[in-house]
């Protein structure tokens, strides 16, 4: 073999191994590789969310507290937004539960420091109501792609905060059959939503509802009839094949909440 035969035969493997290297050629390779979505849900389109607190009382200082906080929540909702603010009645004694709006992360923290500094907060209700308290807890949530906070038709209610904790996949596997669950009772008139919520911040893959009720005996009767509404029965049906756990609570609205 010469050596131009030699230098021919590798200009021609040289060739071959930059066509299978170009883009060209990669490309098809490329399209067979199976896509990966990562998202598990529609992405969060509005960056108001909602903090719900819940504070446990000790026993003896229950009537306490609710009396100071009635008398000083004003100098909490000088900084930011009370959605409501519930006592506890039926699914745990002893309990608050307020729900807080927040436009931003930033937001929130410039709060939380203007609190910090606020010497009437500290002096005249925080130091006065820690002391009561045996625990805290706080999450982030969004409302719901297909859900919107609102107002229940007239005060003087009770509401119900049901928590349901679904199994690990997101809205994009379970969104669906759950959306289908509560409107089958919101629709009919079961219970009047105020709002469905999702956890960023705290155990994930759980949801919230917030209903509102004339009252605990209206609440039962309307939960009696739904459960001999086929639909309701069917589309609950669905939605509990997600389901790990729920829990409720039935709550009365405080005298100074803004959802009364």
């Amino acid at each position: 073999m010469t050596v131009f035969t030699m230098l021919k035969l590798r200009s021609s493997s040289l060739r071959s191994a930059a066509a299978l290297l170009s883009p060209a050629a990669a490309a098809p390779a490329a399209a067979a590789q199976p896509r990966v979505h990562l998202a598990t849900g529609p992405q969060q389109a509005h960056p108001t969310f909602y903090e719900f607190r819940t504070y446990n009382i000790r026993p003896d200082q229950n009537a306490a507290f609710l009396k100071l906080t009635t008398e000083k929540i004003h100098l909490r909702t000088a900084h930011s937004e009370l959605i409501g603010y519930w006592s506890v009645e039926y699914g745990g004694l002893n309990k608050v539960f307020h729900i807080w709006k927040y436009d931003s992360y930033s937001q929130r923290t410039g709060v939380r420091a203007a609190l910090a500094q606020d010497p009437s907060w500290i002096s005249e209700y925080i130091s006065k109501a820690m002391p009561m308290l045996t625990s805290q807890d706080n999450e982030v949530t969004y409302l719901v792609p297909w859900s919107r906070l609102q107002s229940p038709p007239q005060e003087g209610g009770v509401y119900e905060l049901v928590s349901y904790q679904m199994r690990p996949g997101g809205p994009a596997v379970w969104g669906h059959a759950f959306q289908a669950a509560i409107t089958a009772h919101d629709a009919p008139g079961y219970g009047n939503l105020v709002g469905a919520f999702h956890n960023e911040f705290g155990r994930m893959n759980r949801v919230h509802v917030l209903w509102w009720f004339e009252s605990a005996d209206q609440r039962a009767e309307a939960r009696h009839k739904a459960h001999t509404d086929a639909r309701v029965v069917a589309a609950v049906r669905n939605s509990v094949a997600h389901l790990d756990s729920q829990e409720n609570k039935l709550m009365f609205p405080c005298s100074f909440s803004p959802m009364k």
